[in-house]
């Protein structure tokens, strides 16, 4: 006599119990046997999932240090010639009279070139550090360079402000 129901799928009606006998794997509550497990168990997986490269990222990120950089080597002559500099602010910005504060300016022209050129080195590398590490980096030479503009800017408005002739501008009302 045939049955006429299709046979069961393995572990369709079997109990747990059953099923753990089918596959000679103990309770769980019992300790496993070597005879147990008939084959060794099998490695960790070798692969990690591959992380996006961030092409855009990365271009972005050297665009903008290739533009600092430029930017720092054509900032720095101008700054340790801070005279100059201060001239050439003075008659941009309206201020009548020369600039004689220059032993001031020299000091402060030279610190501020050099921290122009410590901020972009100290961006560069932070910047490197991050695409090395994989991660979004575009926006570590934008903040380096406001930053560093800051610093500089207070750099040059010491001996900008102890001039005579700029004091005098203000004081006027501009």
């Amino acid at each position: 006599m045939s049955d006429p129901r299709p046979r069961p799928q393995y572990g369709e009606y079997a109990t747990p119990e059953e099923q753990r006998a089918a596959i000679r794997h103990p309770a769980p509550d019992a300790a496993p046997a070597a005879s147990d497990h008939p084959h060794p168990p099998t490695a960790p997986a070798t692969t990690v999932a591959a992380q996006p490269t961030r092409t855009a990222d990365r271009v972005i990120t050297v665009l903008l240090l290739v533009y600092g950089l430029i930017t720092v080597i054509s900032a720095v002559p101008q700054l340790v010639d801070f005279t100059a500099f201060a001239e050439t602010w003075m008659q941009v910005a309206g201020v009548d009279g020369e600039f004689t504060n220059s032993a001031q300016g020299r000091v402060w022209g030279t610190v501020g070139a050099c921290v122009y050129a410590g901020g972009w080195i100290v961006t560069a590398l932070l910047s490197w550090l991050s695409l090395s590490r994989r991660r979004i980096s575009w926006w570590i030479p934008l903040v380096g360079a406001i930053v560093t503009f800051l610093i500089v800017s207070v750099c040059l408005v010491v001996p900008l402000l102890g001039d005579p002739a700029v004091g005098a501008y203000f004081q006027s009302g501009g």
